[in-house]
């Protein structure tokens, strides 16, 4: 794969695949961007052009930059015209396994067959999606962080048949988005969804028995651990009916180390998700 002028294909519009369009444009990729909703999907364009904006006004991102990364970014209604042309394909759909496979098998009629295939799964078999494409050696994890464009880590996700030379390329393209790495052999959660599913967990089980208070608890953490941002406020971020998805997951696979908390569960199931919903652990306006 040549870097310069190369196509990335990213599926899904949603927070990561708009965040993965972004640092792939800035990186001087093609970045054609797929959602089966029109309105996502132009919400997911006008989003990226705001964040570049933002970033010229703080001097973080060149003029040039931002309008070329502008003129990189195309969204794509129809799959295959999305694909067609894809040296990499991004996969950043919702985690359902069902889902993700049928995605790879629809990919996998229109992309080109030397295109490299990775998903941005949080924790979900690499192997079993690779088992369903056509292409094992060429597919890989490539999971990134939420923000996209502020968190430097991608976990580089080994499938049982993913290829050296497919591995080598994948870091290529994240290192050209300006991000570091750490490759896993895969197993459920690979690193940080597991260890973190754990914090998580914990600390809505704290909450639940009266241990501290939500605010108290991450302060906590920030303060005494030095973590960035407190359990309750990243769960907020990334949602909690995703949190739940993965703890469901890795209960299933590792056991009851994992098993959701229930005030998880019943904030769930009463709709408080998130940021994204208005209302999570915390209230947003």
């Amino acid at each position: 794969m040549k870097h310069e002028n190369s196509v990335i294909a990213i599926l899904g519009a949603g927070t990561m695949g708009r965040g993965i369009a972004q640092v792939a444009a800035l990186a001087g990729y093609r970045a054609h961007l797929f959602d089966v909703s029109a309105a996502a999907l132009e919400k997911a364009v006008a989003t990226v052009h705001r964040s570049l904006d933002k970033g010229v006004s703080l001097g973080k991102v060149e003029p040039q930059l931002a309008d070329a990364a502008r003129s990189n970014l195309h969204g794509h209604a129809s799959l295959e015209a999305t694909v067609e042309d894809a040296n990499l394909v991004i996969e950043a759909v919702p985690e359902v396994m069902r889902l993700k496979i049928e995605t790879f098998a629809e990919v996998s009629r229109h992309a080109p067959k030397e295109a490299t295939y990775a998903s941005n799964t949080s924790g979900l078999s690499i192997t079993e999606m690779a088992g369903a494409s056509d292409r094992p050696e060429r597919f890989a994890g490539m999971h990134f962080f939420n923000p996209v464009h502020l968190m430097k880590l991608v976990e580089i996700v080994r499938g049982l048949e993913t290829s050296q030379e497919t591995l080598e390329l994948i870091t290529q393209v994240a290192q050209k988005m300006g991000k570091e790495t750490v490759l896993v052999n895969e197993s459920p959660g690979f690193v940080t969804s597991r260890i973190n599913a754990l914090i998580g967990n914990e600390a809505f089980r704290m909450l639940e028995t009266g241990v501290a208070t939500a605010e108290d608890i991450d302060k906590a953490l920030k303060l005494g651990l030095n973590h960035p941002m407190g359990p309750f406020e990243m769960v907020d971020l990334v949602g909690l009916d995703i949190r739940l998805s993965i703890l469901e997951h890795l209960h299933h696979t590792l056991g009851e180390s994992y098993r959701p908390s229930n005030l998880l569960r019943q904030y769930v199931k009463a709709g408080r998700l998130g940021r994204k919903a208005g209302k999570g652990v915390y209230e947003y306006s």
